[in-house]
């Protein structure tokens, strides 16, 4: 995309001032909007911090940062995106707020322009609806941090032409990022995918099978991921992770699979948030006592196992009902939130056959629909298939 191109971000929170990052570091005049001064005061200061730290680690000279900070201007209204080919909305996870600032946008930006929403769950089809012309309405959802994350959802509405979702593809790979295509879905790809990393965690929390020091052990020394599921709760945030999950559940027409936990949405009534509290799972506190885990190899083994199959299964059905191609699919989870494999490799490595045998043993010992295996694993046991 031509570097002279004008970039468009509304919402100066922490997902706004990533993209802004990225976008003037491809070289793009961005203009950055937020209604609340303080917003725009306290972003202006956190966009310093960030970039000044990239050159205090010499992967910037000072002119560099100095000039992808001069890109980026702040601004009390919109009028500025008049001059903008791509807007980028990163508000808050709301549709109706969503759809009015999408409203106000097509009075201000320019026919041609592509109009993008960042949401991480909501239906990008509702958000074009709202608009007079929805045929340039897209999503690109960006990952936190947008600055580090390779990784870049673009989801499709029904409306959406298929010359914006290539321009779309085409300038977030100008940026250097990497793209998946994922259908109009609750939780497109990664946060569909990743449900029950978090969820199934939660259940054998909750079962008693073992505490969540034990289960983070677990997922960490012998799953291979980089963080366990309650640490990593902890770091996005209770209150985040838990409306991710309720949007997803209730977006699937309350599906078990997808069912908030208890536990969960206690912590965020107390006001257990995770790390930005002090408190979630974990204590924070510098003096706080660090919870021990079991670390038994076997019950080690059944959490992985038990986690892992529910996240191939979950995996699976993304590509059973056309979601994602098995290679996007595969991909997202590796570069949008880490996994040690793709899910779909994974699979293969266990064996179709297994995770089958494993999605059904736990569905006869539970008796809920949440366990039912995917349709595609069952046809691809039968016929002794793979997917790679």
């Amino acid at each position: 995309m031509d570097t002279n191109t004008h970039i468009g971000i509304v919402g100066a929170g922490t997902m706004g001032i990533g993209i802004a990052q990225v976008a003037a570091t491809a070289g793009h005049k961005v203009f950055l909007y937020d209604n609340d001064a303080d917003v725009r005061l306290h972003a202006a200061a956190r966009l310093n911090d960030n970039v000044q730290n990239i050159a205090k680690k010499k992967k910037w000279t000072d002119p560099e940062a100095e000039a992808v900070l001069a890109r980026i201007t702040f601004m009390e209204n919109m009028d500025a995106f008049r001059t903008c080919e791509l807007v980028v909305e990163a508000i808050v996870e709301d549709l109706k707020q969503k759809m009015h600032t999408f409203e106000g946008l097509e009075v201000v930006v320019p026919t041609t322009s592509i109009l993008a929403t960042n949401t991480s769950s909501l239906s990008i089809t509702s958000i074009a609806a709202g608009c007079k012309e929805p045929q340039r309405v897209v999503g690109i959802h960006f990952f936190n941090p947008a600055p580090l994350m390779q990784l870049v959802e673009i989801i499709p509405a029904i409306q959406t032409s298929p010359e914006v979702i290539a321009q779309a593809q085409n300038i977030i790979k100008s940026w250097g990022k990497t793209t998946v295509l994922a259908k109009d879905t609750p939780g497109f790809i990664v946060n569909r995918v990743a449900r029950p990393f978090y969820s199934e965690a939660l259940r054998i929390l909750e079962e008693g099978v073992a505490n969540f020091a034990t289960i983070d052990w677990a997922m960490k020394q012998m799953g291979g991921f980089r963080m366990g599921p309650f640490e990593l709760m902890d770091f996005i945030g209770q209150d985040v992770n838990y409306k991710v999950t309720e949007t997803v559940y209730q977006s699937f027409f309350y599906d078990p699979r997808y069912k908030p936990s208890f536990s969960q949405k206690r912590l965020v009534e107390a006001g257990f948030l995770g790390r930005k509290s002090g408190r979630g799972f974990y204590d924070y506190d510098t003096n706080a006592e660090k919870p021990q885990p079991r670390e038994d190899k076997n019950l080690g083994t059944q959490i992985v196992q038990r986690i892992v199959t529910m996240l191939t299964n979950e995996a699976a059905d993304a590509v059973f009902w056309n979601v994602a191609t098995k290679e996007d699919v595969d991909l997202a989870m590796t570069l949008g939130v880490n996994y040690p494999k793709g899910l779909l490799q994974w699979a293969d490595e266990i064996g179709i056959q297994k995770v089958v045998e494993t999605m059904d043993n736990l569905y006869d010992f539970y008796r809920e629909d949440r366990y039912r295996c995917s349709p595609l694993l069952r046809k691809m046991a039968k016929l002794n298939e793979r997917f790679y």
